[in-house]
């Protein structure tokens, strides 16, 4: 189960992800940052991954595109740093930003 929550504020739009990015479940982040991409008006979209529990070859694969258009992670906890920082490195050292 994944759980989607979005937090507006003048400079961010801010998904709170939580549960399991496995499966159907990356493609329905996929398609929500892509819906919600469209209207930031020069904002940044940060995801935050703080509630994760578990995160799939699929959910990988997704990270690794949302780090190539830009989108900006929060995380905490040994398991989604490290996780953030291999899929950073598939992404080819693209630019991007974990906040603790």
């Amino acid at each position: 189960m994944l759980k989607i929550s979005i937090v507006e504020s003048s400079n961010e739009r801010r998904l709170i992800v939580e549960g399991k990015l496995v499966g159907p479940w990356a493609a329905e982040l996929k398609s929500v940052c892509e819906n919600t991409s469209q209207e930031l008006r020069d904002r940044a979209l940060v995801i935050d991954m703080r509630h994760l529990t578990a995160i799939s070859q699929e959910g990988e694969n997704v990270l690794v595109e949302l780090i190539q258009k830009g989108v900006k992670f929060r995380c905490r906890g040994v398991f989604t740093k490290h996780v953030l920082k291999q899929v950073a490195r598939r992404a080819n050292g693209n630019p991007w930003k974990v906040n603790k």
